[in-house]
C-alpha cells in the first residue's frame, strides 16, 4: 500500500480534470452531485483565491479530488472523494494535508463542513483529522431525505 501512495501526484486541479472528477463523484452516491458549470466556476474561484482544488493524481489518471472555499478566515471543506476502489489507502489524507498547507499560507484558523448525518465512512475520517459535531441542518439532503451533520476544526 505505501508503495502506491507514492506514486500518487496531489496538484491544482485543471479543467481538463473536471470530466475525471464528475465519474469519481457519480460512483460515490453519497457524493453530492456538481455540474460541470458548478465545477467551472470551482476553478475560476480559485483563480481568484476563493477556493482550493487539488487532485490526487495516479499513472495519468485523476483518482481523487478535494475542493473548499475560503472566506477571510475561514474554510468550508465542500468536497473530498477518492474514487471506491481506491479507498481508505490513506488518499482522502494525502488531500486532507495538502488542503492544511494552503490553509496554512492563507491564515485559515477554522474549517467547517457538512455530510450526510448516515455517512459513517466520512463521519469517521473526519474525526480521525480532529473534526468535532457543532449541530445539525434537520432534512437538508434530499434523495433520500436526511440530516446533514455540521462538523467544525480549529486550526493550530
Amino acid at each position: 500500500m505505501k508503495d502506491a501512495i507514492r506514486k500518487i501526484k496531489i496538484r491544482p486541479m485543471r479543467a481538463d480534470d473536471i470530466e475525471q472528477a464528475m465519474e469519481i463523484a457519480a460512483g460515490l452516491k453519497e457524493l453530492a452531485f456538481w455540474t460541470s458549470t458548478q465545477w467551472a466556476e470551482a476553478l475560476a474561484s480559485q483563480d481568484a483565491g476563493r477556493r482550493s482544488a487539488l487532485v490526487a493524481e495516479a499513472a495519468g489518471a485523476v483518482v481523487g479530488f478535494a475542493v473548499a472555499s475560503v472566506v477571510g478566515s475561514e474554510a468550508e471543506l465542500e468536497s473530498i472523494a477518492v474514487e471506491r476502489a481506491r479507498q481508505r489507502q490513506g488518499l482522502g489524507r494525502q488531500l486532507w494535508t495538502a488542503l492544511l498547507a494552503g490553509f496554512g499560507a492563507t491564515g485559515v484558523t477554522h474549517v467547517f463542513l457538512e455530510v450526510r448525518a448516515s455517512n459513517r465512512q466520512a463521519l469517521r475520517f473526519y474525526r480521525s483529522l480532529g473534526f468535532a459535531e457543532t449541530g445539525r441542518r434537520p432534512h437538508y439532503y434530499a434523495d433520500p431525505v436526511e440530516d446533514a451533520a455540521l462538523l467544525g476544526l480549529r486550526l493550530g
